[in-house]
């Protein structure tokens, strides 16, 4: 596995078989059964995707920072269990060499807006 700063292996046209879109936060609880300390976010993908969840390790963020937050996601790559929660999709941010994840912020769009 590669750390945050090596260059992963060129992956061609796969790349656009992923389904990147915005979606607004609209719920944030607390993952107490989760090992690292995450979130379980709730966001809204517009009227064709609706409402997913995810587990993320962005404590670095407040509740209230995180509701109303417009976020990519990345809504096709399959759920994952984790901890017994149902995660939807994956949430991208920034990674520091410290872990610390730093969500990608997009304005002017709606959610559902594919990201190109």
């Amino acid at each position: 596995m590669s750390t945050p700063s090596q260059r992963k292996p060129d992956i061609g046209a796969a790349f656009f078989d992923v389904d990147l879109r915005v979606g607004r936060v609209v719920a944030v609880a607390e993952f107490v059964e989760a090992r690292v300390p995450a979130w379980k976010l709730t966001v809204d993908f517009g009227p064709d995707v609706g409402l997913l969840r995810t587990s993320a390790q962005v404590t670095n963020y407040s509740e209230e920072e995180l509701i109303g937050r417009l976020v990519v996601g990345a809504i096709n790559l399959g759920a994952k269990r984790i901890a017994g929660f149902r995660s939807e999709f994956l949430v991208l941010g920034g990674l520091e060499r410290s872990g610390t994840v730093h969500l990608l912020s997009v304005e002017g769009v709606e959610p559902g807006a594919t990201v190109a």
